[in-house]
């Protein structure tokens, strides 16, 4: 839609790459996540908040100075007028915040209102390809599909994501797809695979990603063989 594309292309134009963002309020866990530089974001949610223990303006504050990319925030009211009010409000703590808004009705009259104020929005809580359609519609920087619950209900989480990628494609909507609810490893590398802008996982999750037992082998024979030469490096003399 026309009236957000000023707003897209100077502050949220299209990424290249694939994004990975951490679903977590734990700001130790972000932190280190993000001092390894493979972090683009974070998302969290009305749990997560909950369960940090801390105030959420605090928090999400905290997060936004930390992380440079983009941060969701999510509304808790049920109305479209409450959820512009609450987005506005979330808007105010960091200029990377992004308000997370449910894929109701009102959420999306909320969607198209804050995106027309130039505000970017993730309409979270998706589960159809007819939703995604809906998100893209009323201007949404970020659409969340939840592939984990599909997945715990004998539904294909990953199916979504193509069917949404199929459509976004066909029309060159700019909403971004930010692949939610992942579980573990093979979410985050089969939302590559499909083309998925942006994954999101708990850092568990992301951690995974390193863990091969070639890997550990291969090193422990490296350091062991070094080890034999008696050798040290950074050293002189």
């Amino acid at each position: 839609d026309s009236h957000c594309l000023p707003f897209r292309l100077t502050i949220l134009s299209p990424n290249p790459n694939m994004d990975i963002f951490a679903d977590t309020a734990d700001i130790e866990e972000i932190r280190k996540l993000n001092e390894l530089g493979i972090i683009d974001g974070v998302t969290t949610n009305p749990s997560l908040i909950a369960k940090s223990g801390r105030e959420i303006r605090e928090v999400l504050a905290e997060i936004c100075e930390l992380v440079p990319g983009p941060i969701s925030g999510e509304t808790v009211s049920s109305d479209a007028e409450g959820m512009v009010r609450e987005g506005r409000w979330l808007r105010e703590i960091a200029n990377n915040m992004v308000v997370k808004v449910p894929l109701t009705p009102e959420g999306i009259k909320a969607c198209y209102q804050l995106s027309d104020e130039g505000h970017p929005v993730n309409v979270t809580l998706c589960f159809s390809a007819n939703q995604a359609l809906l998100a893209a519609k009323s201007g949404a920087t970020f659409i969340s599909p939840f592939v984990g619950r599909l997945d715990d209900i004998s539904s294909e989480g990953m199916q979504l994501i193509q069917e949404i990628r199929m459509i976004y494609d066909n029309y060159d909507f700019s909403t971004e797809i930010l692949t939610a609810s992942a579980r573990g490893p093979m979410h985050i590398l089969e939302a590559a695979k499909i083309g998925s802008d942006v994954v999101t996982a708990p850092p568990k999750a992301i951690w995974q990603m390193f863990n091969h037992p070639l890997t550990d082998k291969g090193l422990k024979a490296f350091l062991d063989d070094w080890e034999k030469t008696g050798q040290k490096l950074g050293q002189s003399g």
